[in-house]
């Protein structure tokens, strides 16, 4: 897989992470109910697990992605 395809799935995976607490108006309301509470706090409760598999998803398909060095005296590229 190239890296520009990498990169792409990844701000795909991140994307429903961060747009989808935004959009308060497609959560805003009180119905329906799961366990006594509206859907409005479940909702959000739920995002929290889907936004750390999500993250977790797009960390594992960057980590082995080569780092540039910044520049060549760096002490991480020389334990490299």
């Amino acid at each position: 897989m190239s890296s520009s395809t990498r990169w792409t799935i990844v701000v795909v995976l991140l994307l429903p992470a961060i747009v989808l607490p935004l959009l308060v108006g497609i959560y805003a309301r009180s119905e329906p109910d799961l366990w006594g509470f509206p859907f409005f706090f479940w909702f959000q409760f739920l995002l929290i697990p889907v936004a750390a598999l999500l993250t977790t998803a797009a960390y594992q398909l960057t980590k082995s992605d080569p780092r540039p060095p910044e520049n060549e005296n760096d002490p991480v590229e020389t334990l490299r």
